[in-house]
């Protein structure tokens, strides 16, 4: 076998593309010193062809000793024929210890209804003995119908925009709750917001909630201080401390943008004063409860813990730390860690309490899904979900883009991914576990570039181009399953871009819905017509990475183009001729008594009303705008060229009920059917989808 076939087969094995086809539809093979990379990023070496032909062996030798497949997808609750070699010993194990009594296979072995879950088989056949995982996994994924909701709406925004008249300058986990029921009267039935995941109490200069330190434990700069309940009610010392930070946070509230480092510097002592007047003054029953979630959330969150508190001797990013503790298994935790951990652990305790509240007073007001939470592709490079998650990523690389004739050297997004192998070999927890936790608070969930759940694409850090490595798209999507089952939290795949054929096909069949913006749905630069809206899918026209409608209409988007020398002052007015034409095309295709609008809020509700009537059985409408925001949230390809993720909304949340645009805007989704059901009935389910099948 020649070196470059033992490569050829060894890439193969672990899931690395060959070659494939960028934006501009050329072929791009991949390299030899990629493969050599990203597989060692997998954890097989292959630096050398005698290294290769060693790792390829070890593996085919592996795969010999196999009984079964190592992993077998099937249907939770209903009987399940696996194939067995005859003569097999057998026995289950299930997720939660219970054992099922096996025997020996007469070429088949026939399960009885399994809950959802990872379960083990134990097999035995003559001197082999292996465990293969079985992952039980529901049928489809949550469904509006089962909810008995059909055609229904909701609003996103923002967390860190959200004004109050009592926050912190950034809006906060409270917040949320006084959105709720600002918006439920309306018929909304959800409102979405960017990821609240933890951004790292050490990090000073990241800012942007899609670059994460952990995707699994939430932000705790979003906490509420005068939001705490019973802690107030019974720490005296913590209601002197708010009021004596009152007058801080108020110069906060009335600024137009949101300064990261001053909140950060007022509230960083307020909370730790706060946790110091915890221990000395919270009665039992409230140490009984955060001692109860610290044991219920177990290793993963000591973990993060002793990432925090790490980071603040040494800063943000592991791989700058000393050698000794870059691998978490070699840190010795002493008592003075142990103490300081405590602080982080009850950061995530409030935090999660408080967006617990959240939920709840959006459910009480009578939100249907209540918040409608954001996965983000990965975490960043150097945090903490890649040190307490390191044997499950893939090292050395990060998730990126291939080159397109945007990015001609392609992109790095400086965000860590899952080594498939890796990840299998820890029964996936990381994946569960940060799953649940951003399921549990959440009727609805956005899973950001859901195709990272069949393929990514890596850039070595060596240098060397990058690469797609597939990733086992039927067992995460069963994981998602799983999980999404567990707390009841319908799935949203952002599928935007291109992706494999059928891909969306896929992700339907399996009871995701997908994600379609407006202003994107076209082929060839020809816009469809909105009646042609995949029905499950949810709709909206813009996203926190699209002008807003007010900036689509006038062109706020090519503006800044021009501003920052994307194009030609000579090239603008062929850019804006273009956009005339296509917002004529729109409003073309907008309900009757729409189309003639002629200015941005006319536009505005034409744009509004073509959704709302749309086949989409979810539609997203912009708090921006509602509020008749131009400007976007953020600039894809920008940092500082652009106010990202600082701009803060004009209106208070306890101003948002009175606002006249909502009420035109509930109108215009009444005309469009959205919202009206029936509480405990089947309103407008989906036909019967093929999901998982049993094994055969």
């Amino acid at each position: 076998m020649t070196p470059d076939s033992v490569l050829d087969i060894l890439s193969a094995k672990a899931g690395i593309f060959g070659e494939f086809r960028d934006l501009q539809n050329i072929v791009r093979p991949t390299a030899p010193e990629t493969r050599r990379a990203l597989l060692a990023a997998c954890g097989l070496p292959a630096a050398t062809d005698t290294e290769a032909r060693e790792t390829l062996a070890a593996l085919e030798a592996e795969e010999a000793s196999r009984i079964v497949q190592e992993e077998i997808v099937l249907a939770s609750d209903r009987a399940s024929n696996i194939p067995l070699p005859e003569g097999a010993e057998w026995e289950l194990v299930l997720e939660t210890g219970d054992r099922l009594s096996g025997g020996r296979s007469t070429g088949h072995v026939t399960l009885p209804p399994l809950p959802p879950g990872l379960h083990d088989l134990h097999l035995k056949l003559g001197a082999c003995a292996q465990s293969a995982l079985l992952i039980a996994a529901p049928a489809a994924l949550p469904a509006l119908g089962d909810r008995g909701l059909g055609r229904i709406w909701g609003v996103t925004g923002t967390i860190y925009g959200l004004r109050s008249n009592r926050n912190c300058g950034v809006g906060d986990f409270a917040d949320l709750g006084v959105m709720g029921a600002a918006l439920a009267p309306g018929g909304a039935a959800f409102y979405g917001i960017n990821p609240v995941h933890a951004l790292g109490w050490s990090e000073k200069e990241i800012v942007s909630p899609y670059s994460p330190t952990h995707r699994g434990f939430l932000n705790p700069w979003h906490i509420a201080p005068d939001k705490m309940g019973e802690l107030l009610r019974f720490c005296p010392s913590v209601a002197a401390l708010l009021v004596e930070a009152n007058a801080a946070f108020d110069r906060l509230r009335k600024a137009e943008r949101v300064d990261y480092a001053v909140h950060r510097a007022f509230l960083a002592p307020l909370l730790e004063s706060t946790y110091e007047a915890f221990l000395l003054e919270a009665p039992d029953f409230l140490l009984s409860d955060f001692d109860g979630f610290r044991r219920e959330e177990g290793a993963a969150l000591e973990d993060f813990a002793l990432f925090e508190t790490l980071s603040e001797q040494h800063g943000s990013d592991w791989r700058l730390w000393p050698a000794e503790l870059r691998q978490k298994e070699a840190v010795a935790v002493m008592e003075d860690l142990q103490a300081r951990m405590g602080f982080h652990v009850w950061l995530q305790w409030l935090a999660d309490l408080q967006l617990h509240s959240a939920q709840k007073s959006a459910s009480d007001a009578g939100m249907h899904l209540g918040l409608y939470l954001d996965l983000a592709v990965g975490s960043r490079l150097g945090g903490a979900e890649s040190w307490c998650e390191r044997g499950s990523l893939a090292e050395n690389v990060s998730i990126g883009a291939p080159p397109d004739y945007l990015s001609p050297a392609g992109q790095n997004w400086n965000l860590a991914a899952y080594a498939p192998g890796k990840l299998a070999g820890n029964r996936y927890a990381a994946l569960r576990g940060l799953l649940r936790r951003n399921m549990r608070h959440s009727g609805l969930l956005r899973i950001d570039h859901v195709l990272g759940l069949k393929r990514s694409f890596w850039v070595p850090s060596d240098g060397s181009p990058g690469g797609y490595v597939s990733q086992p798209f039927r067992t995460l999507a069963a994981i998602v399953a799983i999980e999404a089952k567990r707390s009841d939290t319908i799935v949203v795949g952002e599928d935007l871009g291109l992706v494999p054929d059928q891909f969306r096909d896929e992700l339907r069949d399996l009871g995701f819905y997908g994600y379609s913006v407006l202003q994107y749905e076209k082929t060839d630069g020809v816009l469809h017509d909105p009646a042609d809206l995949r029905k499950r899918s949810l709709a909206c026209f813009a996203t926190h990475d699209t002008p807003t409608l007010r900036g689509y209409f006038e062109g706020a988007d090519i503006d800044w183009w021009e501003r920052l020398g994307w194009i030609t002052p000579e090239e603008k007015p062929a850019k804006q001729q273009e956009r005339e034409s296509e917002a004529a095309g729109l409003l073309a295709n907008a309900p009757s008594g729409y189309r003639s609008a002629s200015d941005a809020d006319g536009f505005r509700d034409a744009m509004h009303a073509t959704l709302s009537q749309s086949p989409a059985e979810l539609v997203a409408v912009q708090l921006d705008d509602i509020l008749g925001e131009r400007e976007a949230q953020n600039l894809p390809s920008t940092v500082s060229e652009h106010p990202n993720w600082v701009r803060r909304h004009r209106v208070p949340v306890e101003e948002l009920s009175k606002l006249p645009q909502l009420e035109g805007l509930s109108a215009i989704m009444r005309q469009g059917a959205r919202g009206q059901h029936k509480a405990g009935s089947k309103v407008d389910v989906p036909p019967d989808m093929p999901g998982y099948q049993n094994v055969d």
